[in-house]
This record gives C-alpha cells, sequence and structure tokens, in this order.
C-alpha cells in the first residue's frame, strides 16, 4: 500500500467516525445504518446488540426515541490499516438526558473494525466501552434549534 493510499484510507475512516456522530446527533437511524456493513455489529455492552442494517437501523431508532436530548463528541484515536480492513479505536464523551427524566455525562471507546467496500469503509464492527459514567442530575437543558 502507497503512503498516500494510507494517507487517504485514514481520512475516510476519520471521516466515517464523525459521520456515525453526525447521525446519532441528527437521529437519523437510516443513515447511521448505510455506515455499516450489511452484516455489520454495533455492540453496547450489557445494553444492546444489533447485527445487520435493520436491526441497527431500527434499534438507533428505539434508542433515539428515549432521548429528551444527547450530545456525543467523537475524538481521534487510532487506525491500523491492513489492506481491505482495519481496526481502530475512538474516544468518546456523552451528555444526554433521557424522557423518564435519567440523565448521565460519561466518557467511552469505540473499538472499531472498519471494512473497505464498493462504497467506501464502512465499520464492520462497533463496541462501545464505558470508562467513565456519572448518573448525577444534568442542570441543563436542550435548546430548540431554530434551523430544523
Amino acid at each position: 500500500m502507497s503512503d498516500f493510499q494510507s494517507i487517504v484510507d485514514r481520512f475516510e475512516i476519520e471521516a466515517l467516525r464523525g459521520e456515525f456522530t453526525d447521525t446519532v446527533m441528527m437521529r437519523d437511524p437510516d443513515r447511521l445504518a448505510s455506515l455499516f456493513t450489511e452484516d455489520g455489529v454495533w455492540r453496547i455492552p450489557p445494553v444492546v446488540e444489533f447485527v445487520g442494517r435493520e436491526q441497527i437501523r431500527a434499534g438507533s431508532k428505539r434508542l433515539q426515541g428515549q432521548w429528551d436530548y444527547f450530545v456525543q463528541n467523537t475524538h481521534p484515536g487510532m487506525i491500523q490499516l491492513k489492506g481491505d480492513i482495519a481496526v481502530g479505536r475512538a474516544y468518546i464523551s456523552e451528555l444526554a438526558r433521557l424522557r423518564d427524566g435519567r440523565s448521565g455525562l460519561n466518557y467511552a471507546v469505540y473499538h472499531d473494525r472498519y471494512q473497505r467496500t464498493e462504497n467506501g469503509w464502512k465499520f464492520a464492527e462497533r463496541v462501545y466501552e464505558i470508562r467513565y459514567l456519572d448518573t448525577t442530575p444534568l442542570s441543563g437543558s436542550a435548546q430548540i434549534d431554530s434551523h430544523e
């Protein structure tokens, strides 16, 4: 693999991770599912495991329906390229309040496997690992965006 191709692959994988955060923040389960391979897996142990795009789409919609508000930030981690596959980690910070009043702030790591497809890099697997969780009630509120 050329150095140039390696740079392009890393850029595209980083863009994929950013796209994931955007789809979650914009509550777009169809676009979220499209970021995974057909048989892709999204795990948030011990809460959920979604296998395949249809489960990812439906599961994302169900999870997002529980939110009053949700904010996710993705921070670059590592990427190891191996031809048409790659592995990596992305570091996540999130805060959320659910419609039932529960809320939380957490820091986590996504352990990823990526696959190059004819439509670009996709997630073959994303596994979420919480490193810190604070369930103290959040005092802020969701602000209505006039741009919607």
